[in-house]
Parts: C-alpha cells; sequence; structure tokens
C-alpha cells in the first residue's frame, strides 16, 4: 500500500477507517488506494469464517490446525513451545488471507473457576508474559499481526461486559498488566485490545489512564488499539481515551459519530488523524495477499508438530509405584467417554475447525500391540447424564485388566467462554466411576482433560497415577498415549496451583463479584503467592510436575551487578536413564520495603533437554524487576534496600538451593507531607536530624525521650505532623516544617534521577 496523504482523505473518509468495514475486516478506500485486513479469532488455531460470521464460535469455520490451547502452553514453561506454535500459525493465517490473528491472552488466573482459563497461561505474569512475548515474535516474524488480550484485568466471565473490577494499582501493575507490559516491551505486537469490563468504575475502551498514559506514555507503546467485538459504547469517548479501531464493523453510525464529534469541538481533528494513522501502518505492515505464503503450509506436518508440542505441555502429577509408563502391560482397560471422543480444546470464540483430531484410543491400542498387550474399553460413563449402567460394565471389566485408564475431564458445556465454571470438582458421575474402578483394580491410571484446574480430593489417594492433560489440542490423542506407553518423556510443570479446597483460594470470597463490582481484595497475593506467603496447604503447587527420569540441582551462584540486577547460575544433572527436560525455577524472597511482600515470586525460569547422564550449567538473568514492588506514593517500581534470598526451587513450596544477597536498591526514600506521621518524618534522612534537634527541649518539657521505645513516644511517632503542630501550640513553626518539607522532596528528587541514569 502507498504512502496515504491524510490531507488528501475527507474527514468522513478518515472517522470510517476507524471502525471494521465488515465483521471481521477493516474499512477499504480503494480510489485512495487503501486496502482492507482480515482479523481472525486465535491465538491456538486459526478461526477464519467466510460465511455465518460471529464471535463466539458458533458458525462454521474454515479446517485449521488446532494447537494446544495457552493452558497447555503455560504448562510446557517453554518459550520454544510458544514460538513453534506461533511460527505456524502465521503460516495457515496467510494462507486462509488472515492479516492480524486475535491473541495471545495473558489474563491472569485469579480464581480456578474462570470460565476462559483455557484461553490464558498461568497465574504468574512472568510466565505469562515470557511465552506470549515468543509466541508474538513468532507470528509476527511470519508476517501476520498479533492481538495481545484483554487489556486488562478481564479475568472472568461473569457479567463481562459491564463489571467493574475494583483493583488497587500496585495489584494491577505488578499483576494484572505486568505480562502485558512485558509482551510490549519485548515483542512489540501490531495490536492490542481491549477488554469489556470497567476497571474502577471505568470501562477500559474509555480509560484514557489505561489506554493513553501507561499504554502510550509509560510504555512507549506504537501499535494500534482495537477493541473486543462490540466493546465500545461510545465511539467519541473511546477514541478520545486511545481506541483506534472499533470492531466489528459496518460502523456507519460510528463514522457518523466521530464526525459529528470533531465538528462539535467534543474530538479533536489531530487525535483523530494519529488513530488514522495507526490504523494504516497496520494495514501496511500486515496486509498480504491471501495464500502469499511459500505454498499452502503442510498440514500433516502442523499436525505432527501439534502431536510433538502436546506432549510437552501435560504434566505427570501423580506417579505411585512407577506405574507409568506402562512398559509391558499384559492387558489395558480403557475407560470413559473422552477417550474416544477427546476433549481438546474450550468453547467460544476460539474454538476451531480441526483438520483433524487424534483419538486417543486407537493410539493406546497401536502402543499396546506393538507390546503384545490386549486393550478393551468401556465408555463407563456419558457427559449428557448418570449412567450407572455404563458405571457398572466398567468396574467389573476393572477387575480383570492389569492396568486401567481412565479418560476424565469436564465437558465443554461447563467450560466456555461467555460464563465461568460453578464447582471445582469433576462431575459427580465420574469421580464415582473414579473411585469405584480404583477399587476394583489393580493398577489405576487417570488421565485428565480440563480447561482450568480440577479437585483431585475426592479419589486422588485411590489411584496410582495422574496424568494432567488440560486441553492438549487436536494430537494430545497421540500424545497422551506417546506418554503413557513412555514414547515421550513427560516435562510439563503446572502454571497454575491445584487446591485443596476452593475455600483455600485466594479468591474464594470475592470471585466472580456482586452487584456489578468484584473486589480484586486478594491484592498482589495471587495464586501461589497467596498459599506460600500464608502457609495453605494444596494438593500441587505451581511449578510442580513429576519426569521418568530424575535430576540432580547443584552449585547455585548468585552474583550482584550493581545495585539492583543480578547473574545467577545452577547446574542440573539427568541422574537418570531416559532423556528428559527440566524446568529451573528461580524464585526471590524478600521482606524489603515498607510493603508486604509475597513470601516467594517467580523471577526466572529455563527448560534444558538433558540426556541420561548429561549436566549442564544453567544462566539466568534477574533484572531489577525481579526485586521491585510498585510503590503507590513514588508512583514508580522501586527496589528498596535490603536482603534477597535467590532461590532455586522444584515448585513455589519446594526450595533446592538458596542464596541471599544484599541489594543497594534505588536508595529512594518514600514522600513525606503533613500529613506523615511523626515516626517518618524522623526517619527521613533529610528531616529527621533537624526535626530531631527542634523536637527534643520540647519533648524534654515532661513528654517522653525520642529515642525511648516506651508506649508514649510509639504514640506519639505514630500522630500525623499537622496533630503535633495543634499539640505544640505554635512551638514548633508550621512554615519552617513546610521549608523542611521542602528540602525532602529535592533529596528524593536527586535520589530518583540518580536511579534512573
Amino acid at each position: 500500500m502507498a504512502k496515504v496523504d491524510l490531507d488528501a482523505l475527507t474527514l468522513e473518509q478518515k472517522a470510517s477507517l476507524l471502525t471494521g468495514g465488515g465483521f471481521w475486516s477493516t474499512t477499504a478506500i480503494p480510489e485512495a488506494g487503501i486496502d482492507a485486513i482480515v482479523l481472525a479469532d486465535g491465538p491456538h488455531g486459526v478461526r477464519r469464517q467466510k460465511h455465518g460470521t460471529d464471535h463466539l464460535g458458533l458458525h462454521h469455520s474454515e479446517p485449521a490446525t488446532c494447537f494446544p490451547p495457552a493452558v497447555a502452553v503455560g504448562s510446557s514453561w517453554s518459550e520454544e513451545v510458544a514460538a513453534k506454535i506461533g511460527a505456524a500459525l502465521a503460516k495457515e493465517a496467510r494462507a486462509l488471507g488472515v492479516n492480524v490473528l486475535l491473541g495471545p491472552g495473558v489474563n491472569i488466573k485469579r480464581s480456578p473457576l474462570g470460565g476462559r482459563n483455557f484461553e490464558y497461561y498461568s497465574e504468574d505474569p512472568l510466565l505469562s508474559g515470557v511465552l506470549a512475548a515468543a509466541y508474538v515474535r513468532a507470528l509476527q516474524a511470519g508476517g501476520v499481526g498479533a492481538s495481545l488480550k484483554h487489556f486488562a484485568a478481564n479475568d472472568q466471565e461473569t457479567e463481562r461486559m459491564v463489571i467493574s473490577s475494583d483493583v488497587d494499582e500496585r495489584t494491577l501493575r505488578e499483576i494484572h498488566l505486568s505480562a502485558f507490559e512485558r509482551v510490549v516491551a519485548d515483542a512489540e505486537p501490531a495490536t492490542i485490545m481491549c477488554s469489556y469490563n470497567k476497571i474502577n468504575g471505568v470501562h477500559a475502551s474509555e480509560s484514557r489512564w489505561l489506554l493513553t498514559d501507561v499504554l502510550r506514555t509509560e510504555w512507549g507503546y506504537t501499535g494500534a488499539v482495537i477493541s473486543d467485538w462490540g466493546a465500545v459504547r461510545s465511539r467519541p469517548a473511546t477514541l478520545n481515551a486511545g481506541l483506534d479501531l472499533s470492531m466489528p464493523g459496518p460502523g456507519e453510525h460510528s463514522t457518523l459519530a466521530l464526525v459529528e464529534a470533531v465538528r462539535a469541538g467534543r474530538v479533536e481533528e489531530s487525535a483523530l488523524d494519529g488513530a488514522v494513522e495507526r490504523v494504516l501502518a497496520l494495514v501496511e505492515t500486515t496486509g498480504h495477499a491471501p495464500g502469499h505464503a511459500a505454498g499452502a503450509p503442510d498440514l500433516d506436518a502442523h499436525h505432527a508438530l501439534a502431536r510433538e508440542l502436546a506432549a510437552e505441555c501435560a504434566v505427570l502429577l501423580k506417579n505411585a509405584r512407577g506405574t507409568l509408563p506402562l512398559d509391558r502391560p499384559s492387558s489395558v482397560l480403557v475407560v470413559g467417554q473422552f477417550a474416544t471422543a477427546p476433549r481438546y480444546q474450550g468453547g467460544g470464540s476460539s474454538h476451531v475447525n480441526a483438520t483433524r483430531v487424534d483419538i486417543p484410543l486407537e493410539f493406546i491400542r497401536a502402543h499396546a500391540a506393538a507390546r503384545g498387550a490386549v486393550v478393551t474399553y468401556a465408555q463407563g460413563f456419558d457427559t449428557g447424564q448418570d449412567d450407572g449402567g455404563l458405571r457398572e460394565v466398567a468396574v467389573r471389566a476393572a477387575g480383570q485388566a492389569d492396568v486401567v485408564v481412565v479418560f476424565a475431564g469436564n465437558p465443554e458445556a461447563e467450560e466456555s467462554e461467555g460464563f465461568d465454571r460453578e464447582r471445582l470438582e469433576l462431575p459427580p458421575s465420574q469421580v464415582r466411576l473414579i473411585k469405584d474402578i480404583a477399587a476394583s483394580a489393580a493398577r489405576t491410571v487417570v488421565v485428565l482433560a480440563n480447561g482450568g484446574v480440577v479437585s483431585l480430593e475426592e479419589w486422588h489417594d485411590d489411584v496410582d497415577a495422574i496424568l494432567e492433560g488440560f486441553l492438549l489440542g487436536q494430537g494430545g490423542g497421540a500424545a497422551i498415549a506417546d506418554l503413557v506407553f513412555g514414547e515421550a518423556n513427560p516435562s510439563g510443570r503446572l502454571a497454575e496451583t491445584i487446591p485443596r479446597r476452593l475455600k483455600d483460594t485466594p479468591t474464594y470470597l470475592s470471585f466472580p463479584g456482586e452487584q456489578g463490582h468484584v473486589r480484586y481484595g486478594e491484592g498482589v497475593m495471587v495464586g501461589y503467592r497467596h498459599y506460600e506467603t500464608v502457609d495453605t496447604a494444596v494438593r500441587y503447587p505451581f511449578g510442580h510436575g513429576l519426569s521418568y527420569t530424575d535430576y540432580d540441582v547443584s552449585e547455585l551462584q548468585v552474583q550482584v551487578e550493581g545495585p539492583a540486577e543480578a547473574a545467577v547460575a545452577v547446574t542440573v544433572t539427568n541422574t537418570g536413564a531416559r532423556v528428559g527436560k527440566y524446568v529451573v525455577q528461580v524464585y526471590v524472597s524478600t521482606q524489603a520495603g515498607p510493603v508486604r511482600r509475597p513470601e516467594r515470586t517467580l523471577a526466572a525460569f529455563a527448560k534444558a533437554h538433558l540426556e541420561p547422564g548429561q549436566t549442564k550449567q544453567i544462566q539466568l538473568r534477574l533484572d531489577r524487576r525481579a526485586f521491585a514492588y510498585w510503590d503507590v506514593l513514588l508512583g514508580r517500581w522501586v527496589v528498596p534496600d535490603g536482603t534477597y534470598v535467590v532461590q532455586v526451587a522444584e515448585n513455589a513450596s519446594t526450595v533446592l538451593r538458596e542464596h541471599a544477597v544484599h541489594l543497594d536498591g534505588d536508595g529512594v526514600e518514600p514522600p513525606l507531607s503533613l500529613q506523615s506521621n511523626v515516626g517518618e518524618w524522623l526517619a527521613h534522612p533529610a528531616t529527621g536530624p533537624p526535626l530531631r534537634a527542634r523536637l527534643a527541649p520540647l519533648m524534654a518539657q515532661g513528654g517522653p525521650e525520642l529515642d525511648d521505645d516506651s508506649d508514649e513516644m510509639r504514640m506519639v511517632a505514630s500522630l500525623p505532623m499537622t496533630q503535633i503542630l495543634n499539640l505544640t501550640g505554635g512551638a514548633l513553626d508550621g512554615d519552617w516544617l513546610v521549608s523542611l518539607l521542602s528540602t525532602s522532596r529535592s533529596a528524593s528528587t536527586n535520589e530518583e534521577e540518580g536511579t534512573h541514569s
């Protein structure tokens, strides 16, 4: 597309470019040389609709490879897995004439009941951000724009279009904006999609603080901001906030509203021009002819890739008595409807019309036949009803088999875009089936398929092994068989905690909110941060995952670099007999600073491929954000002076090695005001000494000593300085305090400048 002269366009033409020309396309102006581009749902497959358009996955879409959804990719802990999916999707998107793929989603899993959790990576913003950045870089390197979503604090489906996410700024910055910020900085996504919900009472689409102050001014984002489909209520208000493209179209009403707003002075034409320039830049950078990729994508190769990656995403939760892998079973009974009709993706806008689907039972039979084993099958349950007859048949057969593999999980009707889950447990019919089979069988393996974690409590101790597959995409059936029979070695790790009870979760009392508001009362204590900080027992912690081989972690080295960074090196050895992949997890634990910090926070990770007997030194870097918190008084990230313990852990609960270091930090004191208490004034290096000198003679007249640790002095230290002015009856000069306050602010400004230099 040639360079467009905005001055040659009418106001109406420019306004028309800021809304969709169709349900999945932007507006074209052929006479001005402006083409339309096509957007399509993702993020784990291309949902290209040519007929019967919708954004809820209701109508037909063109066949495409369904790769493992984000819930599975998060459990891979692998940038390589995320990148391979992004690269493959770019090829398929271009072949289908898609310019922008709507993904990835990096919203945080506040609650395990979130109905759309299968589209999100993790309960941790670092893990989510790193994986999403790898995906975006690979997708865009293939010529297809990404759309990072849903910006922001869109962590539930209940009343998602009207709910107000009421969340303090520290929690927003450290948890719910952090993954977005990382992807913007590391991958420069072509678009960012604003969410439906309100944030502290203001719709995200109309929040200038979010879309302009934070996203553009602070983070330096230069791409296009687009709306979620139907998220725009007032087009002038959203443009003033910083939203460039309103979807879907056609948008005659939206165009007219913008034209009228510009003419009435409610919208500056320069603001409209800026949005037009960003939309035109998006069209120019992502525009391509359908099929422009070098030949049609190799769908057979992509299916094989989907199978390979799925095996790296599954998490082996339990493996008592070395039940898995099944090396030489004589007979295997497979039970469960999902063995023949697998769940491999979630419902809603990301629902992909898969090119093919691997059936677990077929691949289990193939693996078993190669080992001389006989496989039988019993349905066991029907997702549509509690069929006691099916259960009885399965339980009778279980007593005759060497091992029983039960496929269980949540039906799609309970996990989809548009609504949240109502329970943590599996359907009651499946729970009873698992318990009855475990009581009858010699060995029982449970393979799970679910978009969010499920409770294991009613049957966990009855079974021998549990393989959590989550949703593995169209190659998941074969991947499960590969894992069960040891053709692949499990290397997934949980990207979200599995709690013992729903009541133990940090959002139990606040999710999904009430009367139009959901209060993020857990603050920064999301997921494992909460469980570890309050010492609540969980069934399986964040980062947990077993393997068919063993690893030794040793020789932790931590080198402080500057006031607020560190380099970490650790040695990992595969001490077992199988090739495997080990996830190195590095956490930071500290209580430095004036705010409550989590017991530990994930700071870095890496996944290492290790042959049997192989040793590797893994090196990671901890930048200042690994040690920082968001200071609401200073309005920025701060690394306080103090002790920080760098921990290499098996998971969020099990520390293997740790090393304490001291960081000088930023050396920034919190700002003072006349509402600050006496103790804060005395502790500040700029105000403490002179104030101490003024107060000492006043306190000597019957008050407590300044350095006394008495109850009286603690009470004085807690009083706001305005109260001290009143109590001293003018003996303490107010004008002098104000000048002293100015001195403290100058000192803090100088320290900040030194920190940023």
